[in-house]
């Protein structure tokens, strides 16, 4: 069971992150590092697990590309894509994550820890306090994938776009079909849904004799 990063003072994780973009990128992420940009509480060391858990430091402490680009002006959207993958396990349950309420997340969080109460809290203020910091691509981009219904009606479509009148400038869609046949299906049946597929997809009519 994978256990999610946490800081006992999510409050501090704006301000480090503006510290990342505005000073020198360092040779190690420290407790010496963070005192030299006003990180001095002791409590201020467990904002580096933060960084390390979302790829921004690489497990020793050193920069990572995704600290480098975190730098450029798309700081937003890199910061979104470091989270996604650091929160892979939570993104897997919600793909808008970043969107849910308190409680939604509170369960996932809850059942990957084997902290109490307290840890869970700071746990999801956390995630929720770097969430705050990023953009994240739509809900409805990270999980689009048609199915076969969808597939079958836009197939005589994209089929068509190029050839008909007035229509040559139209992009054409391109479609991936899977099959799966059961190894116990008969030469017959086979040939069924293959010529099933032709109907379907591209209109071919049963040859007849």
């Amino acid at each position: 069971m994978a256990e999610f990063a946490y800081t006992t003072v999510p409050g501090k994780i704006k301000a480090l992150l503006a510290k990342v973009r505005e000073t020198g990128v360092p040779a190690k992420v420290s407790v010496q590092w963070l005192k030299s940009i006003g990180f001095k509480s002791s409590n201020d060391s467990t904002l580096i697990g933060v960084l390390k858990f979302i790829g921004l430091t690489d497990p020793i402490g050193a920069p990572t590309a995704v600290w480098t680009n975190y730098r450029g002006a798309n700081h937003k959207t890199v910061l979104g894509d470091a989270i996604r993958v650091g929160y892979s396990e939570l993104f897997s349950v919600y793909p808008d994550a970043d969107r849910r309420a308190q409680g939604e997340l509170d369960h996932v969080f809850s059942t990957n820890s084997t902290g109490g109460k307290q840890v869970i809290a700071k746990t999801l203020a956390t995630f929720k306090a770097l969430a705050e910091e990023a953009e994240f691509a739509d809900a409805d981009e990270r999980s689009a994938v048609p199915s076969t219904s969808a597939v079958r009606a836009q197939a005589p479509l994209g089929r068509g776009l190029a050839g008909q009148p007035g229509l040559g400038l139209l992009p054409g869609l391109h479609i991936d079909v899977q099959v799966h046949i059961s190894p116990e299906a008969s030469p017959d049946q086979i040939d069924q849904i293959f010529a099933s597929m032709a109907k379907h997809l591209y209109g071919a009519k049963k040859s007849e004799g």
